[in-house]
């Protein structure tokens, strides 16, 4: 079995031919054809169903391939999008305008963003600076996308998606300085594109849950204006593949302990790297950043790190809330069209972020 097709006690003796039961027309009622694998005996039959559709894409894992043969194997929205199609169903379409926009980067190389504007109201919007993930080497704006717009509707602010440069073409700190520059472009550019300067939030997920919480330690340092709120959703928050969570689970899917040490490979220049506080969040000085929202899965190695950086930042003084969902794995926050678990965490970071740009 390899590593990005764990074994399953299943009836179906190659887990490889596993296809989710579809013939309810309803999503959220989607039913997986084997049993709870052994990485994830707490597994929700939903998320189980969208793990079985992406194994049965049959992709090598990703240490066995380059870069470039890693951005186009399947991925998790692949798998959502799937199992919409087998059960007749459109994905969530909301209603926001998108467009394209390239922006000052550093050393004069200009970054790709994508903007989804609400079609609701009439702005000034609040801004949120929008981070995708996939280990900082895979992954674009297309893949995070259903995020992004559920972001952009559910909160009525601009989201500003960010194609930051990957690995390993461009090592680290690239993609965090890009990410940066797109964040200080919406400072100081919001106005252009219908945005409010006065409210500006950050967001990502898994290695842009990592970048969004480094953006703003870059902006305490750099002395730019601090986001109002900061959502950070399974972040990679520390280099060490050591935890709890990531002997737990080690071999779990779609996100795994040699998937992570292959990201690190690709964005590092250099093991000594992953102690930088801009990878291993924990261990960076914390204080005064803005309100920040953590959501974690349960069945994810990435789980005790954020959970840590959440009581770091409690320590910290800064205001923090922390949610670690059961029964879903890494990338189950875009999939709320089938994880009720999903629709609770877009509701609690959407809640957070309105809040915190209601502040007077």
């Amino acid at each position: 079995m390899t590593q990005n097709q764990p074994s399953t006690a299943s009836p179906v003796e190659d887990s490889t031919n596993i296809r989710p039961r579809v013939s309810t027309t309803n999503p959220m009622e989607v039913q997986p054809t084997g049993f709870a694998p052994d990485w994830g005996p707490t597994i929700d039959p939903q998320m189980l169903a969208v793990v079985e559709h992406l194994l049965a894409y049959e992709a090598p894992p990703y240490p066995q391939l380059t870069a470039d043969q890693a951005r186009e194997a399947p991925t998790a929205t692949d798998a959502v999008r799937g199992i919409l199609s087998k059960t007749g169903t459109p994905p969530t379409a909301p209603a926001v305008d998108i467009a394209h926009e390239l922006i000052p980067g550093p050393a004069d190389q200009d970054v790709l963003v994508r903007t989804y504007t609400p079609l609701t109201g009439n702005g000034p919007f609040p801004v949120i600076v929008y981070y995708h993930g996939g280990g900082w080497v895979i992954a674009n704006l297309d893949t995070y996308e259903p995020s992004a717009k559920v972001l952009a509707a559910r909160t009525g602010a601009i989201v500003v998606s960010v194609a930051y440069r990957q690995a390993p073409e461009h090592k680290f700190p690239a993609a965090h300085e890009d990410s940066f520059a797109a964040y200080q472009w919406a400072v100081e550019n919001a106005a252009d594109i219908n945005g409010d300067p006065d409210r500006i939030a950050l967001a990502g997920e898994s290695a842009g849950g990592n970048l969004a919480v480094a953006v703003a330690l870059m902006a305490k340092e750099r002395g730019v204006r601090l986001p109002d709120h900061i959502l950070s959703v399974y972040p990679i928050a520390d280099g060490d593949t050591n935890s709890s969570s990531y002997d737990q689970y080690a071999n779990a899917f779609p996100l795994n302990r040699p998937f992570m040490e292959w990201f690190f490979a690709q964005y590092l220049s250099s093991p000594e790297e992953r102690e930088n506080p801009l990878i291993s969040l924990t261990s960076a000085d914390l204080s005064g950043l803005p309100p920040t929202t953590i959501i974690n899965a349960e069945i994810d190695p990435l789980r005790s790190e954020g959970e840590d950086l959440a009581a770091q930042m409690k320590a910290a003084g800064v205001d923090v809330v922390q949610m670690t969902y059961p029964g879903v794995t890494h990338e189950f926050f875009g999939m709320a069209d089938i994880l009720e678990q999903a629709v609770a965490a877009q509701e609690l970071a959407a809640d957070r972020i309105m809040s915190a740009f209601n502040r007077e």
